[in-house]
C-alpha cells in the first residue's frame, strides 16, 4: 500500500484522514499501526499544512488542541526532517535548541525521582520534595522560551500565512504553564503525605514533565523547520535583537548572532552614539552608563514591580555569579526553596510600604559580604521594584587611621 502513497497530496490526504480518525475516537494504537503501514515518513511541511487545513475546514482550534498530544504521539519519529535548514551558533533557533537540551535534562532527572516515590522512606521523601521544588522552579523558566515564540516568532509565521499551528501551540504553552504552577503549589504544601504526593504526581506533576518534553518534540520536528522555511533572515535578526527583552531559559548564549550583512559598527551604533539617557541632573550615552554601572565595586540586581529580574551589573569581580538566563525570571525562583519565605516577606513589606530596606551580612569564602535590599519608589511613593546591592567590605573593616596622601595600593 505504501507504493500508492507516493506524492505530497496523497500523503496529506492520508494524514488528514488519520487525524480525523483520532477525532472520531478510533484507538490511537490502531491509527499508529495504519500510519506505519501507509506513511514511512511525513515531510514536516505536510504536517503543518494539514493542521492549517483542518482549522480552515471548520475544526475548532480547541478541538485541534485536545487532539494535539494524541496525533503528536502518533507522528513522533515519523516526520521527515531531511529538508530542514541548519542554523549558525547564536541564531534564535540555535538558542532554543540549546534551551531544550537543558529542559530535557531536568525533566529526565525529575521523572526519575517520581518513579521511585513508592520506595522512599520519610527522610528521603522530604529530600525529594525539596529537590523537585528546585527543579520546578527552574522549569518555570520555560515561560521565557514560550514567550519568545509567542511574541517574536509567531507574528512572523502569521505574516507568512501560517496561523493554525501557532494558535495550537500557544494553547499548549498555557496548559504547560498551568501544570508547572500547579506542581509548584503541590510541592510547597506543608506536610504532604507520600500518598498525596503520589496521587498529585500522577494528575499534575508527571503531566507537566510530559508536556515540556512533548513540546520539545513538537518544536524540533515541526515548528522550528517550518519557521526556518517561512521567516526571512532580516526577520530573524529582529527576533534576535528583541530576545533579551524576554530573557533566556536555563541557558545563557555565549555569543550574539548577526547575519553577515550586519557590520560590527551597526550593532554597536546605538550603544556608542545614540540612545542617550537624560536624567534631571545630567545624562549619559548607553556606553558611558554601562561603564559606570560595571565599574562600581558592587553587585547590583534590579527586580521590577512584578517580581521579575530585569537587570544585573557585570563588574569584573562579582561576588555572586549571574547569567542572562535569570532575566525575566520570577525572583522567587532564583533562590533556594528554603529561603523563599524571606524573599516573600521582603517583597511584601516593600510593596505595602512597611519597610524600605533590608540589610544582611554573611561570611563567604573568607570574605565579609554586606547585602542590602532597597525598595525603589517614584515621586508619588509608588513601588517600582527592588534593588539588591552586595558589597565585599572585608578590606574596609580592617582600615585604621587616615589616608590623606595619594596612594594606588
Amino acid at each position: 500500500m505504501s507504493e500508492l502513497i507516493n506524492n505530497s497530496k496523497e500523503k496529506k490526504a492520508k494524514l488528514k484522514e488519520l487525524i480525523l480518525k483520532i477525532h472520531d475516537g478510533v484507538d490511537e494504537a490502531l491509527v499508529r499501526k495504519e500510519l506505519m503501514e501507509t506513511l514511512s515518513s511525513i515531510p514536516y511541511e505536510d504536517v503543518v499544512s494539514v493542521e492549517q487545513e483542518l482549522i480552515e475546514g471548520g475544526l475548532p482550534v480547541s478541538e485541534i488542541l485536545r487532539l494535539c498530544d494524541v496525533h503528536s504521539a502518533v507522528l513522533q519519529g515519523n516526520i521527515d526532517l531531511q529538508g530542514a535548514r541548519k542554523v549558525a551558533d547564536g541564531h534564535p533557533i540555535d538558542i532554543m535548541l540549546k534551551e531544550n537540551i537543558e529542559l530535557n535534562k531536568i525533566v529526565a532527572e525529575a521523572s526519575s525521582l517520581l518513579e521511585n516515590l513508592e520506595k522512599m522512606d520519610e527522610d528521603t521523601l522530604k529530600e525529594t520534595i525539596l529537590a523537585l521544588r528546585g527543579m520546578f522552579n527552574l522549569l518555570f523558566d520555560v515561560d521565557k522560551h514560550y514567550l519568545r515564540l509567542e511574541y517574536l516568532v509567531f507574528p512572523f509565521l502569521e505574516k507568512a500565512g501560517i496561523t493554525g499551528p501557532p494558535q495550537v501551540l500557544w494553547g499548549k504553552h498555557d496548559e504547560i504553564r498551568d501544570l508547572i504552577k500547579g506542581s509548584i503549589e503541590i510541592l510547597l504544601t506543608d506536610k504532604i503525605s507520600k500518598e498525596e504526593l503520589i496521587a498529585s504526581a500522577e494528575i499534575v506533576i508527571a503531566p507537566a514533565l510530559f508536556g515540556i518534553k512533548d513540546m520539545v518534540v513538537k518544536e524540533e520536528e515541526i515548528l522550528f523547520p517550518m519557521a526556518l522555511d517561512k521567516i526571512l533572515e532580516k526577520e530573524w535578526y529582529q527576533i534576535s535583537k528583541q530576545s533579551l527583552e524576554f530573557g533566556f531559559c536555563l541557558y545563557d548564549p555565549p555569543m550574539d548572532w548577526k547575519p553577515e550583512w550586519i557590520t560590527k559598527e551597526d550593532v554597536n551604533e546605538s550603544n556608542k552614539t545614540g540612545s542617550h539617557v537624560q536624567l534631571p541632573s545630567g545624562g549619559f550615552t548607553v556606553e558611558e552608563l554601562l561603564s559606570i554601572l560595571n565599574t562600581l565595586p558592587l553587585d547590583m540586581t534590579f527586580v521590577d514591580k512584578d517580581d521579575k529580574v530585569k537587570y544585573f551589573s557585570q563588574g569584573a569581580d562579582r561576588i555572586f555569579a549571574r547569567n542572562r538566563a535569570i532575566l525575566n525570571r520570577d525572583v522567587r525562583h532564583c533562590h533556594p526553596p528554603g529561603s523563599v519565605h524571606i524573599v516573600n516577606k521582603i517583597i511584601e513589606d516593600f510593596k505595602t510600604g512597611k519597610q524600605n530596606r533590608a540589610p544582611f551580612w554573611i561570611n563567604k569564602g573568607g570574605k565579609f559580604i554586606h547585602i542590602e535590599y532597597f525598595a525603589l519608589r517614584n515621586e508619588n511613593g509608588e513601588y517600582l521594584g527592588t534593588l539588591e546591592v552586595s558589597h565585599d567590605i572585608t578590606n574596609f573593616r580592617a582600615l585604621e587611621g587616615e589616608q590623606r596622601l595619594l596612594s594606588y595600593k
